[in-house]
């Protein structure tokens, strides 16, 4: 069975930074696209960033990009995303999600899912 456990989440001032981790285990994800999402109170999910288990390759929200990196750890099946110069609109829950061979920031396209972890950024 599939497992995506989130950790690093937790409360930061605007412009400060956070490292977000992601366990993943159950099965190899070589064959996965892993990604990161975030909701914010009364709004949908949204794509962050996401990255192939068996290639650096990664792509990245508008809102993300140069300021958030995601990475992944082959040896101790982790998936990474450091955020720097966080703003307050960065407040969300953000969670880690498995895509069997695909690539897409669709939400339902995903088929597993983390318990999320809470990243608040006050001004």
């Amino acid at each position: 069975q599939v497992h995506l456990v989130e950790t690093g989440g937790g409360l930061v001032q605007s412009g400060g930074s956070l490292r977000l981790s992601c366990a993943a285990s159950g099965r190899s994800f070589s064959a996965y696209t892993m990604a990161w999402f975030r909701q914010a109170p009364g709004k949908a999910r949204e794509f962050v960033a996401r990255i192939m288990w068996s290639s650096p390759i990664t792509y990245y929200a508008d809102s993300a990009k140069g300021r958030f990196t995601i990475s992944r750890d082959s040896n101790t099946n982790r998936v990474a995303l450091q955020m720097d110069g966080l703003q307050p609109e960065d407040t969300a829950v953000y969670y880690c999600a498995a895509d069997y061979q695909g690539w897409s920031a669709a939400p339902n396209d995903y088929d597993f899912w983390g318990q999320g972890t809470q990243v608040t950024v006050s001004s």
